[in-house]
């Protein structure tokens, strides 16, 4: 039977297109306070927001013969009728937020505005009223949010840890905070002061507050405008990137969004001065024509719809492009400096330069087609807490496939069945080394057959097997001088809180710096040599974007993985004995055919296919 449904189910079924979590709340309400011309701002949470939200500011402020009318569905002082939706300038403008906000927690609201001599006190629960009376105030809005969930606990029940949605809040703040560099802005979680910008306008100061100084110090302004579009801000260096996305920022209007179209004009104007699954840092704020988007098409309004896609993805690779062409990129090395008190005080850790500056600073010229290709096959990252596929890779070509376009015939076949014999210790000596073609690839003779083995693939399994027979024992720590210090983000510094004792067995020693700064002075001591660095600062990352990664298990497989770029690269020529060395060492592993990420060590061809190949058999 079909049946209206009541106003309560209504307005609870509405609150959970706007209100995911509690960082869903603090959106809305920092949101509302920038718009009501506010220039200091305060959170404050208590368990990651679940029992107390206050967000505190000197903005307008709401008249007493409006405060009831804020807190009904869909009433709202930024638009008037339909047309204005094209012409949007404001960050809210759908008068949802209070109202679903009220239905699902208990909720109070204390504002004045200069024209009035006292301040009002509204106290709403579940939607319902609860007292609504004059009180004692200084001009703006105070709004408080108690107890989230509580009349839907089924909802409750999907919260993450009060850590976790702390972490979540913390990277939301920081978020509008870049965008809104004139407005100060603190947080304040279980009565600690975690962040807070100035206020001063100056984009580099509050990135130096947010990520400290090897961010800060790798900086190229951005200053470009064309075809209608101004773009402004801040990119790093290539040498500053993240294993992820979750450090390229961009903002439309004020609005932090998500958008494939930027996203991917933002990583081909790197192109290949970024390293292989490695993304840039960058802020930049959008100045768009409000007629030519639509933000009007997600209920959290994180996706703008733009009406040129095109000509966005060319203003955006084009900036990139211009602003990395106008510095040097050559990555200066600075002194150890041993004492040292403040991650912020560190000079850069000497990280290799990324990319070929030979091929650099190409100007790109695409048609219209290629271009729209691209967006449309740009896969969009999903966000740090959701689910991944872990190892996720593109195809790389495979050894086998390089040999077969040479060949130009049939597939390779597989070291399985009979060939095992090949595997066989007894049998090494049999093992006829060739040589070496191609800096990469070594050829084996060995009854009747040829074996192409690839030993960069070769060395990575060898190095991974190691390392973690090596794991399942007690990890002895070195110590590192000077210690590593790292500026994490709040989803990152979350996600190594929750994983210390996992790390600490590892034998990683880290140890909290102040706010999100950590200190290591131990790294596992069997690791190869590989920029400890950088391949912590790639685990946590791994750690904030991967669910998977919950295990001591998968942290450990994950470890030795990345360890594995100590491996021997291709190109690059061995001696015999070392050939002979590496080849023995994995005929002894129980699973020789695969590398860590799951490309093939190995392939052989028989003499009888080969002599087909030069039609000596028909």
């Amino acid at each position: 039977m079909i049946a209206v449904l009541d106003k309560d189910t209504i307005d609870k079924i509405a609150a959970g297109e706007v209100v995911e979590r509690p960082a869903s709340i603090v959106k809305e309400l920092l949101e509302n306070a920038i718009d009501a011309g506010a220039t200091s701002i305060t959170v404050e949470i208590k368990d990651g927001g679940k029992s107390l939200i206050r967000v505190t500011d000197n903005g307008s402020g709401i008249a007493k013969n409006e405060v009831r009318i804020a807190f009904l569905r869909h009433a709202t002082s930024k638009i008037q009728s339909a047309d204005d939706l094209q012409n949007i300038t404001s960050l809210g403008f759908r008068g949802e937020a209070l109202s679903s906000i009220a239905a699902v927690s208990k909720m109070e609201m204390i504002t004045k505005v200069r024209s009035e001599m006292v301040g009002h006190w509204y106290v709403i629960e579940g939607g319902i009223e609860q007292s609504f009376e004059e009180v004692g105030a200084v001009d703006g809005t105070s709004i408080i949010v108690r107890d989230l969930f509580f009349n839907t606990p089924a909802r409750r029940k999907f919260l993450k840890s009060n850590q976790t949605e702390a972490a979540h809040i913390a990277e939301l703040v920081e978020k509008i905070a870049l965008s809104h560099q004139d407005v100060s802005i603190r947080l304040i979680a279980n009565n600690q002061a975690k962040l807070q910008t100035s206020g001063n306008g100056n984009l580099k100061d509050s990135i130096y507050r947010l990520y400290g100084r090897e961010v800060a110090m790798a900086l190229l302004p951005v200053e470009y405008r064309a075809q209608g579009i101004e773009i402004t801000g801040v990119i790093a260096k290539p040498e500053v990137s993240r294993a992820s996305r979750s450090m390229e920022m961009y903002f439309v209007n004020g609005r932090y969004i998500k958008a494939k179209t930027i996203a991917s004009a933002i990583e081909e104007g790197y192109g290949n001065r970024l390293m292989q699954h490695q993304y840039p840092f960058t802020v930049l704020n959008y100045q768009i024509p409000p007629e030519v988007m639509d933000v009007n098409v997600h209920p959290t309004k994180m996706e703008i719809r733009f009406s040129e896609e095109v000509k966005i993805y060319e203003v955006t690779r084009d900036a990139i492009v211009s602003a990395l062409m106008e510095k040097e990129l050559i990555k200066k090395v600075e002194a150890d400096r041993v004492q040292l008190k403040r991650v912020s005080d560190l000079p850069m850790s000497d990280v290799k330069q990324k990319g070929k500056m030979s091929e650099a600073f190409e100007t790109y010229q695409h048609d219209q087609q290629k271009i729209q290709e691209r967006i449309e096959n740009y896969q969009v990252q999903s966000d740090p807490v959701s689910n991944q596929v872990f190892f996720d890779r593109p195809q790389e070509e495979k050894p086998s496939q390089v040999v077969d376009k040479a060949w130009n015939s049939t597939e390779a076949v597989p070291v399985v069945g009979e060939q095992l014999k090949f595997l066989d210790k007894k049998n090494l000596h049999l093992h006829k080394i060739v040589g070496q073609i191609f800096g990469t690839y070594w050829i084996v003779e060995f009854n009747q057959k040829m074996i192409v083995i690839d030993q960069h693939a070769a060395h990575e399994k060898v190095l991974y097997e190691r390392l973690m027979k090596q794991y399942q024992n007690t990890v002895p720590s070195q110590m590192v001088v000077p210690p590593i210090l790292l500026t994490l983000t709040a989803i990152e510094a979350d996600a190594l809180n929750q994983n210390q004792k996992v790390l600490s067995d590892l034998g990683f020693h880290i140890e909290n710096f102040g706010g999100n700064e950590y200190r290591i002075d131990g790294v596992p001591s069997i690791l190869p040599s590989v920029s400890k660095k950088e391949m912590l600062k790639e685990l946590i990352a791994e750690l904030a974007n991967h669910n998977q990664l919950k295990t001591p298990e998968s942290i450990i497989a994950k470890t030795a993985s990345m360890a594995c770029k100590a491996a021997v690269k291709g190109n690059h020529t061995l001696s015999l004995l070392e050939a002979k060395t590496l080849i023995d060492e994995l005929m002894s592993l129980e699973n020789p055919y695969n590398c860590p990420h799951g490309r093939p060590t190995m392939f052989e061809m028989s003499k009888y296919e080969i002599e087909k190949k030069f039609k000596r058999i028909v």
